[in-house]
């Protein structure tokens, strides 16, 4: 599709020589000939007609003119004025004989040849710009054709492999290119398709890093960046015979075929991880229950025994590290279950008003033993402060923060339990001075087993209570969060809507 300047209304232009004499191509210049001398031909045999049979001038000079146009119309403006002339010429000679230099001259003659000459380019000018326009139509019939058919290919394309190498050869393929190259600057891949005299990573990362989005007519080249939005993720560089709006569109499509593959990979991990989530609730949901009946036993083994009397020193020391250590492994099974039917949806919110103060100090009861070597500061902005909400899995969520408390905060330091209401929601927060907590830890280690590389060697856990805390809150439509510094310490908040919405 040629675009760029307008010729003037009255300057014969190249679209108007198309099927005529252009030097230096020899069968342009047969086909110019073979046009010039088959209207001469039509000219000499329509005079001869007339003459013949005394047919009047205007009547001749109709069939001239259709012959003219015809002309002007197949072949092009210089074919047109070469039988213009030989009309003017041939009809002077059959009226005229001996007299044709002179009559030639007459100025009746110049006026026909001029209309002759006038009409020879109107008609070619028309006739080239009806070709121009189907040649153009016909170029953006083919581009649709090929622009649908490589939307419904990328559509129907693989996603469980990286789409790079398959869109290159595509594109080469559907819009029959020389050579392509496209860039993903996500992977830092480049993927090509064809011959590249260049180094094909070297040309596509030059075009990401700078944003050069152009189109070269001499070299054949087009470049265009891939965006997302404003985003740039890539690029691409065509060689071959294309159009500005091919090049932005194939860019359009393969940024938007980049995206689907990458979301594509993102819900098959979040599906992958689902369901390994699941299995492993499963399995230690089971494991959990398995251990339940032995540690049953242990611990009645262990309370009879002491109930014997008659125990050495020694063995009754045995027997109190046999049930304190059973104790342990009985608390960890009850989280693990408590985990795995939180996760299950297996718990359902038992709502109901519970008073703020009985709650912290029915948790911090509890937790008499590990509290008894530590300072604990107890502030509730109301004492009458009251919440709707399961008990127990408010208690759990309390209980966890405390026992991490105890856990991390340095000897002799105070831990501080804070109640207080915040437009409709009520915010338990458990203050202690222990190690900060990086900033990329802030968030994980509120998910099961995880634990910060800070306090990993301090103290022993499995990285589960947090992870009960923080399902406990979402089951009240809830949130968690911490905050934590070196110098101020580290404080867990949960934060519980007044209104409690179920949420699974």
């Amino acid at each position: 599709m040629e675009t760029g300047h307008v010729p003037d209304a009255f300057t014969p232009t190249r679209s108007a020589f198309s099927s005529g004499f252009a030097p230096g191509s020899g069968m342009k210049e047969l086909r110019f000939v073979f046009q010039c001398t088959l209207g001469v031909l039509g000219i000499v045999c329509a005079a001869a007609l007339a003459h013949r049979f005394g047919w009047l001038l205007p009547a001749a000079l109709l069939i001239d003119l259709a012959i003219v146009v015809l002309t002007a119309w197949l072949g092009g403006f210089w074919q047109a004025l070469a039988v213009s002339l030989s009309a003017i010429l041939v009809h002077t000679a059959f009226n005229a004989r001996g007299r044709i230099l002179q009559a030639a001259a007459d100025p009746a003659s110049s006026v026909t040849l001029v209309a002759f000459v006038l009409i020879a380019l109107v008609v070619s000018r028309l006739s080239a710009h009806v070709r121009r326009t189907a040649t153009e139509a016909e170029s953006w019939g083919r581009q649709m054709s090929d622009l649908y058919e490589f939307t419904r290919r990328t559509l129907a394309m693989n996603l469980n492999i990286e789409p790079g190498q398959q869109l290159a050869d595509l594109v080469q393929e559907i819009f029959s290119l020389e050579a392509v190259v496209i860039f993903d600057a996500d992977l830092h891949q480049t993927y090509q398709a064809g011959y590249w005299r260049q180094d094909p990573q070297e040309l596509a990362q030059s075009v990401y890093y700078f944003e050069n989005s152009d189109d070269d007519p001499a070299s054949g080249l087009g470049r265009r960046v891939l965006r997302l939005g404003n985003v740039p993720i890539g690029s691409l560089i065509v060689r071959g015979d294309t159009t500005p709006l091919t090049n932005n569109t194939i860019a359009s499509l393969i940024a938007t075929t980049f995206d689907r593959y990458r979301a594509f990979a993102n819900e098959s991990q979040i599906e992958t991880e689902r369901r390994t989530e699941q299995l492993r609730s499963t399995v230690l949901d089971s494991l959990a229950h398995a251990y339940k009946t032995p540690l049953t036993a242990i611990r009645v083994a262990s309370t009879g025994l002491g109930e014997m009397g008659k125990l050495s020193p020694a063995q009754a020391e045995l027997v109190s590290l046999i049930d304190e250590q059973a104790a342990v492994l009985n608390e960890l099974t009850t989280r693990l279950l408590t985990t795995a039917r939180l996760d299950a949806g297996e718990v359902s919110l038992q709502a109901e008003p519970v008073g703020v103060r009985s709650l912290v100090d029915d948790v911090v009861a509890g937790l008499k033993d590990r509290l008894a070597s530590m300072k604990v500061a107890i502030h509730i902005e109301d004492e009458d402060l009251e919440l709707k909400c399961d008990r127990q899995l408010i208690g759990s969520l309390l209980t966890q923060y405390i026992d991490n408390a105890c856990k991390y905060s340095l000897y002799g330091t105070t831990i501080s339990i804070r109640v207080t209401r915040s437009k409709s929601e009520t915010i338990f927060s458990v203050h202690s001075f222990g190690p900060e907590i990086p900033t990329a830890d802030r968030e994980r280690i509120f998910d099961r087993f995880y634990r910060s590389a800070n306090a990993s060697h301090r103290a022993a856990g499995t990285g589960i209570g947090l992870a009960v805390a923080k399902r406990a809150a979402q089951m009240h439509g809830g949130q968690v969060w911490v905050s934590s510094s070196q110098s101020e310490g580290t404080t867990f908040f949960a934060a519980i809507p007044a209104a409690v919405l179920q949420r699974s």
